[in-house]
């Protein structure tokens, strides 16, 4: 029997120079037109858009090799800062980016650990004990960590071929193993090597970025 699998993923910043491009009324490129009306745009798409390489290649990788129980739980979530878990294809607009813009991702506040700890547990709940849960996000710190894992034990994985590629590398590989249908290889994140030597920005030399 095929591994059940769904993954979470790790959110976009809504901060900086790509957010701030939506935020501009004057910007008349899609994505910046549908977030700044009703009903909104997907997250998927809106993470993609301020992430780039990285975000895009997450929700690649996770749309290829997602394999939830049937009519248990979605394939894919991913993390907001403020709204625990949402769907790729849930909507959201300015105001929405704006309340994730102002609340910090750390297991520390309040804000964005209880949302995040109300439906991870659901999930949980749902999924059973033997379907893996894939963090497609950092695991250097306790962020997300210190969040799921005493929510889902030793169901919750990341890939290790993570450990040591920075952000720009993690997005080539995912875009390159989705579209060659090749799945990495997963480790519980209670596994010591998830911290890690050092982090590699660069994309590594057999991944093509231009993807």
């Amino acid at each position: 029997m095929d591994q059940r699998r769904i993954f979470l993923l790790s959110p976009a910043s809504c901060g900086g120079k790509r957010a701030a491009l939506l935020f501009n009324d004057r910007a008349e490129f899609d994505i910046a037109r549908r977030v700044r009306q009703q009903p909104g745009a997907p997250l998927g798409d809106v993470f993609s858009f301020l992430s780039g390489l990285y975000f895009r290649g997450k929700l690649a990788y996770a749309r290829e090799f997602q394999n939830p129980p049937p009519r248990r739980a979605p394939g894919i979530q991913i993390i907001t800062p403020t709204d625990g878990l949402y769907s790729p294809g849930s909507l959201v607009t300015l105001k929405d980016l704006e309340r994730f813009a102002g609340v910090p991702i750390d297991a520390e506040e309040s804000r964005y650990r209880y949302p995040l700890e109300r439906d991870a547990t659901k999930i949980a709940e749902r999924i059973g004990p033997k379907c893996q849960v894939v963090l497609l996000g950092s695991v250097a710190t306790g962020k997300y960590v210190d969040v799921l894992s005493p929510i889902f034990g030793t169901r919750l994985v990341f890939p290790k071929e993570f450990i040591g590629r920075g952000d720009m590398a993690r997005g080539a590989m995912l875009l390159q193993r989705a579209a060659a249908g090749v799945e990495l290889t997963y480790i519980p994140v209670s596994d010591p090597s998830r911290l890690g030597t050092r982090t590699t920005k660069k994309a590594p030399a057999e991944f093509d970025v231009r993807l």
